[in-house]
């Protein structure tokens, strides 16, 4: 953190305006600037600084999270398309399978009408 300015020079003489003996102002005025040496105080520069870290986070932060975003959408994208090729393919083992099961049906149709014709006859 930065130090706060301050003119021990001007303290003193406004000390000594108040009233204050000149050694009392100085002393003082002395006290007070060491004082404000070993504060932690923020300058308006330190304030600046951090928020100009703030800014490059915030930048960093917004750049990755459009990049997650752009990934996401990209995989999003994929596993639509993998769905769309799955849904064809269940499609199209279901036509398949739906074929199979009319033949059969209609096996069993004209087996069926083959024995009513023969048990028929045999009556």
């Amino acid at each position: 953190m930065g130090q706060v300015a301050f003119d021990t020079l001007q303290a003193s003489e406004e000390l000594e305006t108040a009233g204050i003996s000149r050694e009392q102002a100085r002393a003082i005025s002395l006290v007070v600037r060491k004082s404000h040496e070993v504060a932690d105080v923020a300058t308006k520069a330190d304030i600046a600084e951090v928020k100009r870290d703030i800014a490059d986070v915030r930048k960093d932060m917004e750049a990755r999270f459009e990049k997650n975003e752009a990934q996401m959408q990209a995989r999003f994208e994929k596993t639509e398309a993998q769905i769309a090729l799955l849904r064809k393919d269940v499609e199209h083992t279901a036509n398949g399978l739906l074929i199979k099961l009319s033949a059969v049906i209609l096996a069993i149709a004209g087996l069926a009408s083959t024995i009513v014709t023969l048990v028929i006859k045999l009556l």
